[in-house]
């Protein structure tokens, strides 16, 4: 049948409606999800299970493209659910996301006339410094199928990671063949090799090279363990950290309940505005460098930081927003439930010569209080919540805090704009939202926002 993609999901996907007759005769709707589509794009596809209200279905032929489409240039994309949308132009791409973004805030009730245009990469490709790959039970590494985590589609290259990071992977999925080592099955919960994460820091040049697997690397594994030490030494000098990591949690997480370092030390050294991170393999940062510097600017520019100023970090982490305003303020205190972030934070600030900080490991809306108590009235806060958001309690204890200008980071466009409704109540109205592609290539967009509270 040929169909029309009216829409996107939030995965990415074409969106189409079709009606079609049960087995009484009577008119039933059914709903197609369609990869690999673009909005208006007349595509022809077969439906295996029509008795179904919502039905994936992959498209047999493009029958009228849509003006931005374009040939996707990785060799996986068909099949890899790292990327959906490599085969949209990528001025496309950014109109697609501006637009995402001004649907949530209008949705909320305010201006979508406040939203910028996103601002993309100069060059969109090989932007991520941290990628993930996981091991299927026969041993070849790769990532998921799109919308199968059961499957792993074994990978020759990856062009959203750096070249080096991507050599090194495919060093390791070398390894594993010529030695027979079987991968973890997810449904038997049996097996070895579990994950592969490869780590880069863009500004120093260091890797990272962590195998997570379910026993340690002593025994019968220590000859190819020892292999494969000598394989990543003499060919990837940049590896300043090696670990192996034992993981027999039932979790399909990158954890470890013990680590066992190989060579170098447990963390790499990075840098962004200027200031040294030391990166372990759980620290969470920015995973796009060259656009996470502009977030960074950004937030600077659009909150207009002073030195007579006192401000609160909220959602903190290892300081990446933390440190930068630091040293344009009179005092920072930062805060972030994760202790070890809270620990990085500490010791990242210290490792940079700055003093005029405060890090509390507390959660958010109970952290707000204990450092009003403590460090007195902010004049600026900021905040950087996960996907899910900052949620409705600890915004409004912001508004209530009545920082004069608050700064808003977001990674979901929609939970951005669920929060600052929030804070209407309080007096604070929105001046501006300017969207970042941190992620070329998938649905996600990031924001920075800033908002002034009227007395």
């Amino acid at each position: 049948m040929v169909v029309t993609i009216h829409g996107l999901d939030k995965k990415g996907s074409g969106q189409a409606e079709v009606w079609r007759e049960n087995e009484l005769g009577n008119p039933k709707k059914l709903r197609l999800i369609v990869p690999q589509t673009l909005p208006g794009e007349k595509v022809r596809v077969t439906v295996d299970h029509p008795e179904k209200k919502r039905r994936k279905a992959m498209p047999d032929e493009i029958m009228e493209a849509h003006p931005e489409r374009t040939d996707a240039p990785c060799p996986h994309f068909e099949r890899c659910g790292g990327c959906v949308w490599q085969h949209w132009t990528y001025e496309g791409q950014l109109k697609e996301k501006t637009k995402h973004v001004m649907n949530a805030i209008e949705a909320q009730g305010f201006d979508p006339a406040l939203v910028r245009d996103t601002i993309g990469m100069d060059e969109p490709w090989q932007y991520r410094n941290k990628m993930e790959f996981t091991f299927a039970p026969d041993g070849s590494m790769g990532l998921h199928e799109q919308g199968n985590f059961r499957k792993v589609i074994s990978l020759e290259t990856c062009l959203i990671a750096s070249e080096q990071m991507v050599e090194a992977a495919m060093e390791v999925a070398d390894w594993v063949k010529e030695h027979g080592l079987e991968g973890y099955n997810k449904d038997t919960h049996e097996g070895l090799l579990r994950h592969l994460m490869v780590r880069q820091s863009f500004a120093t040049g260091e890797l990272m090279l962590a195998v997570f697997s379910t026993k340690g690397p002593g025994g019968e594994l220590q000859s190819a363990v020892d292999d494969l030490k000598a394989r990543v030494e003499k060919k990837f000098p940049h590896v300043k950290s090696f670990l192996w990591m034992e993981n027999t949690d039932w979790a399909d997480r990158t954890q470890a309940e013990k680590i066992h370092l190989l060579a170098g030390r447990d963390y790499i050294n990075d840098e962004m505005d200027g200031y040294r991170f030391r990166l372990w393999f759980d620290t969470f940062f920015q995973t796009n460098p060259v656009q996470a510097q502009k977030l960074v600017d950004l937030a600077v520019e659009m909150s207009q930081p002073k030195k007579t100023e006192k401000m609160i970090d909220l959602f903190c982490g290892v300081g990446t927003f933390s440190l930068p305003f630091a040293s344009r303020v009179g005092e920072l205190a930062g805060i972030e439930i994760v202790e070890s972030s809270i620990e990085s934070a500490k010791r990242n600030a210290e490792d940079n010569g700055i003093t005029n900080t405060y890090f509390l490991a507390k959660d958010a809306r109970k952290g707000i209080d204990q450092v009003l108590e403590s460090f007195g009235h902010p004049e600026l806060l900021m905040l950087d919540p996960p996907r899910s958001g900052a949620g409705g309690k600890v915004m409004r204890r912001i508004g209530r805090s009545q920082p004069e200008r608050i700064v808003y980071v977001s990674c979901n466009p929609d939970t951005f704009a669920e929060d600052i409704k929030e804070l209407e109540p309080f007096g604070y109205t929105l001046d501006a939202v300017q969207p970042v592609d941190l992620f070329p290539h998938t649905v996600h967009v990031e924001c920075v926002a800033t908002l002034t509270w009227n007395k």
